[in-house]
């Protein structure tokens, strides 16, 4: 026999995907958050400039 199925649970459930399928386009499409994005810089400015602080001058 088949398994009865809640029509109005199965609606939901596939609204729920849809919704999650189309966040996890925008996430990839519109990138990290502003505190990532500045974190991310930041660490890419300190490494610059410890690699700034290590080179050796030529004479």
């Amino acid at each position: 026999m088949a398994e009865v199925v809640n029509l109005r649970l199965a609606r939901k459930a596939k609204a729920r995907a849809d919704k999650a399928r189309i966040a996890d386009g925008n996430r990839a499409a519109y990138g990290e958050g502003k505190a990532a994005k500045a974190a991310r810089q930041a660490d890419a400015k300190r490494a610059a400039a410890l690699l700034d602080s290590a080179k050796r001058e030529r004479d």
